[in-house]
């Protein structure tokens, strides 16, 4: 473990990674700081204005919104735009920041979740083989047959709109990949002298996946897993930005991208005008997504030995 934390903070890849994703964790942890919410779901974007236009960073609050949050009794700690407005008045900035946890929730949960079915299915069909491990292996190659995305969003569709329902559609088509790399590690190790010696001792078989090979053989799974929080983020993003995904007003990346589409080119004769529709939420997609990957890339290269030189 020691020697793990060292490669990854002297590894300048990860370091930026790591850096990057202390950036976000601290973003998440200090939101209703930082934008504090202005209705009882903090997750509700509040809006600077009625005007359907997008308005540049700085944009004042209009007095009406102001009115009817004080009419309402929400104290307003904040009356700017500070990264201006969406479509619709929506304020880009509280829809970033809370927007954080939103990315957290949706990368955590999901990967973490088809990360367990897959352990489950692979560590099953491999330890005990045949006629087991062909109908999950089947299954498992069925569901790989639809493309991800297409998967996901027919069964958003289906479900209804929101997130806890796109969080259902990414792990219903997320968990075959760990499924395949945990089948490929047990079945390797699972004809090694320890594991023969604990079923000789008459150790039951669940306790013998449990405590002898899921800890021998779940590095890679693990590194797979860190890489796939980015996709799932981008995924749920686009869901989002399809307009299957979160719903309207809902503090996601993704559906702030969706309220600049109709503005990225900008005006007649003023190219890029509403440029900060697009940027911000972009660039904060493209750093959370890099953050991941970084620090996979590099627990990749500590990791497996073939890299490292060993085998």
């Amino acid at each position: 473990m020691n020697r793990t934390l060292r490669k990854l903070f002297s590894n300048a890849a990860s370091l930026l990674g790591i850096i990057l994703l202390i950036f976000f964790i601290v973003i998440a942890v200090f939101a209703p700081v930082l934008a504090p919410p202005l209705s009882d779901d903090p997750y509700q974007i509040p809006r600077m204005s009625w005007d359907v236009n997008p308005q540049p960073p700085g944009f004042p609050m209009s007095d009406n919104i102001r009115d009817m949050y004080e009419y309402i009794g929400k104290e307003v700690k904040y009356d700017k735009a500070l990264c201006g407005t969406a479509q619709g008045g929506y304020d880009i900035f509280y829809g970033l920041i809370w927007g954080t946890r939103t990315a957290f929730k949706i990368g955590i949960i999901t990967v973490f979740a088809a990360m367990l079915i897959g352990l489950f299915t692979g560590s099953i069909a491999a330890y005990f083989g045949k006629w087991l491990d062909e109908i999950l292996m089947r299954i498992t190659d069925i569901f790989l047959s639809f493309p991800f995305l297409v998967a996901a969003m027919v069964l958003t569709t289906i479900l209804g709109r929101g997130l806890d329902k796109v969080m259902i559609a990414l792990i219903a088509f997320g968990w075959m990949g760990y499924a395949r790399v945990i089948r490929g590690s047990i079945l390797s190790a699972k004809e090694e002298t320890y594991v023969m010696a604990a079923k000789a001792l008459g150790v039951r078989d669940g306790k013998i996946i449990w405590r002898h090979l899921l800890p021998n053989t779940i590095f890679p799974v693990l590194i797979q897993a860190s890489m796939n929080i980015g996709t799932m983020v981008v995924t749920a993003a686009t869901l989002s930005f399809l307009g299957v995904g979160a719903p309207m007003g809902y503090a996601d990346w993704g559906q702030m991208v969706s309220f600049a589409r109709n503005w990225i080119i900008g005006a007649p004769g003023h190219a890029g005008q509403y440029w900060y529709t697009v940027f911000y939420p972009g660039i904060f997609i493209i750093l959370f997504v890099l953050a991941w990957n970084l620090i996979g890339d590099t627990l990749r290269d500590i990791l497996d030995p073939r890299l490292r030189g060993e085998l």
